[in-house]
């Protein structure tokens, strides 16, 4: 395999996986040697330069996508003001979703809505709505993530058996993101505003 295929291969990997991969679980699925993967990866630095919007960073043995840190802020100003336009229904969908199919990953619940859910996510462990209950077992070894007694709590639920059925929850939630008034479950859930960088990073493991 060429340096060039087994970058595109990698770029993609790490698109996709939106955390640091293992170099080791690279080659080892991939079946190549992790040299061959150090160079891959000198070669997706070249391509991804300091000129780029997004850079390969190298830590404890992985690699991962971010973005250039001298577009932080004109990042921030454009994207801040979306994410708290849509705070309260990605909060909503995504503890739906954890609540009806923990225990689950973060890149099974984004196959589910479509879309990142790192903030979201990282938002509901910071209101202990969510938890890490575990790791699954393949490759990464991905968080697990389940409701906690505060969501119980929250939701007045007396235990996961009182949620209602998946899709009328589902509906009841667009109809909140709409400003209608409804008789949901969480008809007085709120999640107030928080700053994105004060939010706990391990979620993002």
């Amino acid at each position: 395999m060429t340096v060039q295929k087994l970058a595109s291969i990698i770029e993609g990997i790490l698109f996709v996986a939106g955390v640091g991969v293992s170099i080791a679980d690279i080659a080892e699925k991939l079946e190549v040697k992790e040299s061959d993967v150090s160079d891959a990866l000198d070669y997706l630095d070249k391509k991804y330069n300091e000129e780029s919007g997004l850079q390969i960073i190298r830590y404890k043995d992985k690699a991962q996508f971010c973005t250039n840190p001298d577009n932080a802020d004109a990042i921030s100003t454009v994207l801040n003001p979306i994410k708290e336009r849509a705070l309260t229904r990605t909060a909503l969908e995504t503890v739906a979703i954890i609540a009806y199919k923990q225990p689950i990953t973060r890149l099974e619940i984004e196959n589910i809505r479509g879309v990142s859910s790192d903030y979201a996510i990282q938002l509901l462990l910071t209101h202990n709505l969510i938890e890490v209950v575990g790791r699954k077992d393949v490759v990464g070894k991905p968080l697990l993530f389940g409701t906690t007694d505060e969501f119980l709590k929250r939701f007045e639920l007396k235990s996961l058996d009182d949620l209602p059925k998946y899709e009328e929850l589902m509906e009841q939630i667009a109809v909140l993101s709409q400003g209608m008034q409804t008789d949901a479950l969480y008809n007085e859930f709120d999640i107030p505003d928080t700053d994105e960088e004060s939010v706990p990073a391990e979620a993002n493991a």
